[in-house]
């Protein structure tokens, strides 16, 4: 009995502190941003080569063999590219870019509009209409938008135009990257299909966009910013996040992991100075509600 107390404390510690290491790596994009006046393409380049590098180390000093296995299987090989090309690369392209245009509380906070639009794909392929709680759900998530862009006022935006819609687009970035890896990262490890995917995506963004060409200048405490995005919001992150996945299963751990925009938002406010409104509090719990009522769902209903 004790065993497993002490492995579901573990495993709780292990998210909260995975969901924080997220937060505060969004934080320091905005930092960068605001200060270094890094470009959020730049960033996107150099975060995925840095952490596929490091993800891809740690799985070869633990000698997982599914680093050589995943590439003899065709259907897996283009699978991996759909998901590092489509569901992440444009997962943290749109992330950063929303953080460039607003500030890392509320970018993450949009992020977690996903498991909404997921449950809306859901209703559409069963061709269904939403439960109860479901459509709950999407008035929470309306309104807690509604209250985050506007303040309540019809006649404004008190978020930028181009903040909102690329808030909204690394939510749907978050849905593409939830649903494209299908079976692969059961089949052959988040790590390794993670580490693959973001080294993937980080040279061939870097290509098309020439970004590789681009000659950036960062003075020491933009250096720190960028490596503890790639060890501190990746590296770190996933290998907590998965730690506590397997201590508590993925349901309490995504709750848990929650944590991530509410320690984006404290991050940003303690460190950058951030001004938020009491109403865009009231935005923020509306949206992450929604998390945590839909994780409560029969697994008979989910998607994934």
């Amino acid at each position: 009995m004790k065993e497993i107390k002490n492995k579901q404390i573990k495993g709780i510690a292990c998210t909260i502190m995975g969901g924080i290491c997220w937060g505060f790596s969004g934080t320091c994009g905005q930092y960068l941003f605001t200060y270094q006046k890094i470009e959020p393409g730049w960033l996107t380049m150099v975060r995925m080569i840095l952490a596929g590098i490091i993800l891809i180390s740690i799985s070869m000093i633990k000698k997982d063999h599914n680093l050589l296995e995943i590439w003899k299987y065709k259907r897996d090989i283009v699978r991996l590219f759909a998901f590092s090309l489509c569901g992440l690369l444009v997962s943290q392209y749109t992330y950063l870019t929303a953080i460039s245009y607003s500030n890392a509380g509320t970018a993450t906070v949009l992020q977690n509009l996903n498991p909404v639009m997921i449950m809306l794909l859901v209703c559409i392929a069963k061709k269904k209409l939403p439960n109860k709680i479901e459509f709950l759900c999407i008035i929470m998530a309306l309104t807690g938008t509604f209250l985050i862009a506007t303040h309540g006022n019809f006649g404004s935006l008190c978020i930028s135009p181009k903040g909102l819609f690329w808030g909204i687009m690394c939510a749907i970035g978050a849905v593409l990257y939830s649903l494209i890896p299908g079976k692969i990262i059961s089949k052959w490890g988040s790590m390794v299909v993670t580490g693959y995917a973001m080294l993937i995506g980080g040279i061939v963004f870097g290509f098309i966009s020439g970004y590789y060409r681009k000659q950036v200048f960062l003075d020491k405490f933009g250096l720190f910013a960028v490596l503890a995005i790639a060890v501190i919001g990746t590296a770190m992150a996933y290998s907590l996040y998965l730690k506590g996945i397997s201590e508590i299963g993925p349901v309490k751990a995504s709750m848990l992991a929650s944590v991530e925009p509410v320690a984006a938002t404290l991050f940003s406010f303690l460190w950058m100075g951030t001004h938020f409104e009491f109403i865009d509090v009231i935005g923020f719990i509306l949206i992450l509600a929604t998390v945590f009522l839909l994780s409560r769902k029969p697994k008979s209903d989910k998607y994934l």
